[in-house]
């Protein structure tokens, strides 16, 4: 008879909340060097932080946490939070989800995947969220929906443009229907918003996938896109085995998306203050430089 030891027990990653391994990520306090993906350069992690995470290599373009974005794309001093204090629960009682959520807690400093307030680019006031990819992937679970609902909102009786980051890996599925649900309510948000005349900017960051691109992060005005980001709904992968065919080379990445008019303008990351602060400009019949 084999001993029980004999067996491994599989790893399911996607819940497994009890790791306790550090992701390696080049904004992470404490860790001296990182590999760049692309051009497999080792970088010294606070010259990446002062170059907006991107490497000077090559220019690809590593993961922002939702402060650090902040902080790049508003004026200083100028952004004030909404909705902070809007918590998660277990709506379907899906098991070992508030320790998953306490652990994205830990991992993120956030207490949901989206931050969102009112700011200035450029001197131009305007309504903000920003996704945090270290949350779940940057998820959306109700209350991803509710913040971006109530953003969408707030600008709408204040007459402010939105300005949204977008960084997910699609629908939480740890709250079920509830989760796909936000996709229609975000949707009505966007456009009552829009039918007010007010201005809606997105900027798709690496990877933005499942429920929001097929929500909010495409129902835009304006669509900016990071260079390279992989912008999609399903994976390439399930894509391929559905339709029995080979995918094009680059497929559901930035610059393909861009030819295909899915996207209207791929921005490096040192230009996307400059240019969004532009188009608010423009919107608001103001001149700019």
């Amino acid at each position: 008879m084999l001993k029980k030891e004999f067996f491994r027990k599989p790893k399911n990653e996607l819940e497994n909340y009890n790791r306790y391994l550090k992701t390696v990520s080049p904004d992470v306090p404490g860790e001296m060097c990182v590999l760049c993906p692309s051009c497999k350069q080792t970088l010294f992690t606070g010259a990446l932080n002062e170059n907006s995470n991107v490497c000077p290599k090559c220019g690809h373009h590593f993961r922002m946490n939702a402060r650090q974005r902040i902080s790049m794309l508003t004026d200083e001093n100028t952004f004030e939070e909404l909705y902070g204090g809007i918590l998660p629960k277990n709506p379907i009682d899906f098991p070992g989800y508030p320790e998953k959520i306490k652990h994205a807690r830990l991992e993120s400093a956030e207490k949901e995947a989206v931050v969102c307030g009112t700011a200035r680019i450029g001197g131009n006031g305007c309504a903000l969220f920003v996704m945090e990819p270290r949350f779940m992937m940057g998820s959306m679970g109700t209350v991803v929906g509710e913040k971006i609902t109530r953003i969408f909102e707030y600008a709408r009786e204040h007459s402010l443009p939105v300005v949204g980051c977008t960084v997910s890996g699609g629908a939480r599925m740890q709250e079920g229907i509830l989760s796909l649900m936000q996709m229609a309510k975000t949707s009505g948000a966007v456009k009552l918003h829009s039918d007010a005349g007010n201005l809606y900017i997105a900027v798709l960051t690496d990877p933005t996938t499942g429920g929001v691109t097929a929500s909010f992060a495409m129902e835009a005005d304006i669509i900016l896109a990071e260079p390279n980001a992989l912008i999609g709904f399903a994976g390439p992968r399930v894509i391929e085995q559905t339709i029995r065919q080979k995918l094009l080379p680059g497929f559901q990445r930035a610059e393909f998306l861009l030819e295909k008019g899915f996207v209207d303008a791929i921005v490096e990351r040192k230009n996307q203050r400059k240019q969004i602060a532009r188009l608010l400009s423009l919107h608001a019949g103001r001149e700019c430089g």
